[in-house]
């Protein structure tokens, strides 16, 4: 069970985002045309996050408040969340709103490179907070996949993108030994910003859709080769073999 002063702390945290999450959903709505299908898809995936969020704090021992780290990934998580609802709105997605989601896409990146940091300048690094970065990164991810697709700078077949790291997670499922822990990676951290920085150069309005596929493309093989290594390192381990660097 996790402390009941984490607890409150986090509870509040969650509630107070996502009442932020939907005033600006609420906002949008005149200037964008996002719908009420729009904000419930979004608050429905802030609610799962939540979900998880709750569900994972016990990893977040012994600490005893979210940390500065955790409320900004809660804040890239509330943006994801409402990535989320344009996307199910099927909003048209004009050159200022693709600019928009640059900006936006970019300010979202610089916060997930000062998240680490923070934790741990501030004290409050843990497990949760790693696994709970990761995965708003893999969430990120994916929605920037489907706005890629959606606004037709590539194929369907950049969604394999954002669906890399479930396809882990099933191969997990499938074989045990690719669900053991992973130690830190500075590899796989800046192929995951790599990735994203591509899929971002690719929404720009002046990128057209050839350079936007091989950009795409560069992204998704820069992806597979980071989860191939650790697929072998993991194989490796199970094996008994000395796992190979990185």
């Amino acid at each position: 069970m996790s402390p009941r002063p984490l607890l409150i702390d986090v509870g509040w945290q969650l509630a107070l985002l996502g009442g932020a999450l939907a005033l600006v959903a609420l906002a949008l709505m005149p200037l964008t045309g996002l719908g009420w299908h729009g904000l419930a898809a979004a608050l429905v995936a802030y609610g799962a996050i939540a979900a998880v969020v709750l569900g994972g704090l016990g990893q977040h021992a012994p600490h005893q408040r979210f940390g500065p780290a955790n409320r900004l990934t809660l804040l890239r998580a509330a943006y994801t969340a409402l990535l989320v609802g344009i996307l199910v709105e099927g909003l048209r997605i004009g050159a200022a709103g693709r600019w928009v989601l640059v900006a936006s896409g970019a300010a979202a990146l610089a916060l997930d490179g000062v998240d680490g940091w923070a934790a741990r300048r501030s004290g409050f690094a843990s497990a949760f907070g790693a696994r709970f970065d990761m995965e708003i990164d893999a969430l990120f991810v994916l929605a920037l996949s489907a706005l890629v697709y959606r606004i037709g700078q590539a194929g369907a077949w950049v969604l394999t993108i954002g669906a890399m790291r479930y396809i882990f997670v099933v191969g997990g499922w499938l074989w045990p030994a690719l669900a053991a822990p992973l130690p830190p990676s500075p590899r796989r951290k800046a192929v995951c910003v790599g990735v994203i920085i591509a899929m971002l150069v690719a929404l720009a309005p002046p990128v057209e859709p050839m350079m936007g596929r091989w950009l795409c493309l560069g992204g998704l093989l820069l992806l597979a080769y980071s989860f191939a290594a650790d697929c072998l390192r993991l194989a490796a381990r199970g094996r008994g073999d000395a796992p190979a660097p990185g």
